[in-house]
C-alpha cells in the first residue's frame, strides 16, 4: 500500500461517498445483485489507524505529538466513513467483516471486526488516547464486536482491551502470551493465527505441536479457533492437512 501522503488532517466525509471509488463499488453491488439476485460477503474496511496511515503516511505518527486535537478530529471522520460504509454493506449482506477474517462466519451473529494491524507501530498510551474510545463506543453499538490484531505482541495491549465493555472476538497474531490474554479476557473468543512464514520451515510435527500448545494456552477450547492465511505454494498440502487434522482431533477430545 502506498500512502496518499496527505498534507493535512482534513477529511470530507460526504465527499468520500460522492467520489469515483464509492460509485464504482455501488454500481458493482447493484450489477451483482441484478445478475444473481442476492449479495454475500463483505469488503474489508480496514480500521481507523490503518486508514489514517493510508491517507497521511508516517507523518501521522508525528501528528500524535504535534497535532493531537486534529488527529482526534481526523479519526472521528474516518470512523464516520467506516460506520456509513459498513451500514451500506450490511443492509445488503447482513454482515460487515467476513473479508477481514472468514472465521467470523462461524460465530453467532455478524461480528463487527476492527482491523488494528498497525497498532504494532504505536504505544499502548497512544492507543488508549486516540483509538480506544472508538473501540469502546463500537463495542456498545455493534454486537458481537471484535478486534483483528495480526502482530506478534497482542498481550501488550491486553490491559487497554479490558477497558472495552464487550470484546467478543480477538483475532490473535502469531505470537504473544495467550495465557496472559485469557487471564484478562476470560469471555473473549480467541482466533489463533498461525504464521504463514514460519509454517514454510516447520515440520508436520512442529505444526501439530504449535497448535496443541497454543490451544492449551488459550485455556477454553469453546472460546478458541485456529486459522492460517496467506500461505503460498511453498506450503505443501500435507501441512495444510495437518492443521485441519490437529484441530479436528482436539475438538474430538474436548467434546467426548
Amino acid at each position: 500500500m502506498i500512502s496518499a501522503l496527505r498534507r493535512d488532517l482534513k477529511l470530507d466525509v460526504e465527499g468520500a461517498f460522492a467520489g469515483v471509488a464509492f460509485r464504482r463499488c455501488a454500481d458493482l453491488m447493484k450489477a451483482l445483485k441484478e445478475t444473481f439476485g442476492y449479495l454475500a460477503g463483505d469488503i474489508n474496511w480496514a480500521g481507523i489507524l490503518n486508514l489514517g496511515l493510508d491517507l497521511r503516511g508516517q507523518d501521522l505518527l508525528l501528528d500524535f505529538f504535534d497535532r493531537p486535537d486534529e488527529v482526534r478530529a481526523f479519526f472521528s471522520g474516518i470512523a464516520e466513513v467506516i460506520e456509513r460504509f459498513t451500514s451500506v454493506i450490511a443492509c445488503e449482506t447482513g454482515t460487515t467483516s467476513i473479508s477481514v477474517n472468514r472465521t467470523v462466519r462461524h460465530l453467532q451473529g455478524p461480528v463487527f471486526l476492527h482491523s488494528e494491524c498497525t497498532l504494532t507501530m504505536i504505544s499502548t498510551a497512544h492507543y488508549e488516547r486516540f483509538i480506544l474510545p472508538f473501540d469502546q463506543a463500537w463495542s456498545e453499538r455493534h454486537r458481537p464486536f471484535g478486534i483483528h490484531y495480526c502482530g506478534t505482541d497482542p498481550d501488550r495491549f491486553v490491559k487497554a482491551w479490558t477497558k472495552i465493555p464487550r470484546l467478543d472476538f480477538l483475532d490473535v497474531g502469531w505470537g504473544g502470551n495467550l495465557r496472559a490474554l485469557r487471564e484478562r479476557l476470560p469471555r473473549t473468543f480467541f482466533n489463533i493465527r498461525l504464521s504463514p512464514v514460519e509454517i514454510i520451515h516447520q515440520s508436520v510435527d512442529e505444526i501439530r505441536e504449535a497448535i496443541v500448545t497454543r490451544v492449551a494456552e488459550s485455556a477454553d477450547p469453546f472460546l478458541t479457533g485456529v486459522c492460517c492465511i496467506n500461505m503460498d505454494d511453498r506450503v505443501p498440502d500435507k501441512k495444510v492437512r495437518t492443521i485441519f487434522e490437529t484441530v479436528f482431533d482436539l475438538r474430538r477430545r474436548k467434546t467426548r
